[in-house]
């Protein structure tokens, strides 16, 4: 039996799809500067349409400009001559996609497209082809050789086509200032969508749940509320509940190997001050990144006020899926 080195025959792919990506770079200019701003201009939606691996690749950038705050959708352009046209307004922009530049199913609806008055932009492989001189503007993906041994099958060049897409859509997205909590409204599902849309008030522990002690109480005290509470820590407040320290069981197993008293020992002389707190209106993540940044297991949450409203650990952000 022959032993093939796929391993060789995959890198050789690779390699030729990253070339024919990294030559794009010197190719963007006035071209991508038009396409972006009559994207950037509509009032509509961006209509994308393309014919079989084309059209596939299509699909990708339609969902990727939609989900990035360009509203975006595919037309199948076969389907666009049965009907599927009356989807176009003369508000939208079109998106063509065609390597050759000479598709049948496109080049059939590019007077009914010109008819309707809305900006043209085609991604093609051949700037002198029938669709690329008819657009308003033409951006050039054109590529030296497909992957394909054989020259033939779409690699190169679909790879090339998506990642100029991506270009234009996250060009777009830092245009209009476009957040992470506008990504999460249209992620709801999942776990991007709850690491993006659930705030900390949602998840943390609140009322009789929430450790805590006076400062004017003792270590065996602090124990007591830690273990009751279950959340590896208590705070310490003062009569406005106002944090102003914390202790945990980290803390504990410290004060225990210096032998202090547990019965005497007033806990605000052991205690952390200045501690790291999560405002109840933060996104989980933002607590998680704080937990991650300081090496700690929980955090206590206060409002605009300073008042201690909450607490969260760890385990409720697994719980929540943040994690």
């Amino acid at each position: 039996m022959t032993t093939y080195n796929f391993n060789e025959l995959g890198k050789a792919v690779l390699k030729a799809e990253a070339e024919s990506v990294v030559a794009l770079i010197d190719r963007l200019g006035d071209e991508f500067q038009r396409a972006c701003e009559l994207m950037l201009a509509c009032e509509g939606r961006i209509v994308v349409i393309g014919m079989g691996k084309s059209g596939h690749i299509g699909g990708k950038i339609a969902a990727t400009l939609a989900s990035t705050g360009s509203p975006a959708f595919f037309v199948h352009p076969g389907e666009a001559s049965h009907g599927d046209l009356g989807m176009i307004t003369a508000k939208d922009v079109v998106l063509a996609l065609s390597n050759s530049g000479e598709t049948g199913e496109i080049l059939t609806i590019l007077p009914l497209i010109k008819r309707l008055a809305v900006p043209l932009i085609s991604l093609t492989g051949n700037p002198e082809s029938m669709l690329a001189t008819s657009a308003d503007v033409n951006i050039d993906v054109s590529v030296t050789n497909e992957a394909c041994p054989l020259n033939l099958a779409p690699t190169s060049s679909t790879t090339a086509t998506l990642a100029m897409g991506d270009a234009l859509a996250i060009a777009l997205l830092e245009v209009k200032g476009f957040t992470a909590e506008d990504f999460a409204l249209s992620h709801p599902g999942g776990s991007l969508g709850r690491r993006l849309l659930l705030h900390v008030e949602q998840i943390m522990h609140t009322g009789d749940a929430i450790p805590a002690i006076q400062q004017d109480a003792l270590l065996g005290q602090a124990l007591l509320e830690i273990t009751q509470k279950s959340l590896g820590m208590t705070a310490i407040i003062d009569d406005q509940n106002t944090i102003i320290g914390i202790f945990t069981d980290g803390d504990l197993r410290r004060t225990l190997d210096q032998g202090l008293d547990m019965h005497n020992t007033p806990i605000k002389d052991i205690m952390t001050v200045k501690c790291k707190v999560a405002r109840q209106d933060m996104l989980a993540a933002e607590a998680l990144q704080i937990m991650d940044e300081y090496k700690i297991n929980a955090l206590l949450v206060e409002n605009d006020q300073h008042k201690l409203v909450g607490a969260l650990n760890m385990h409720d952000l697994l719980r929540a899926g943040v994690v």
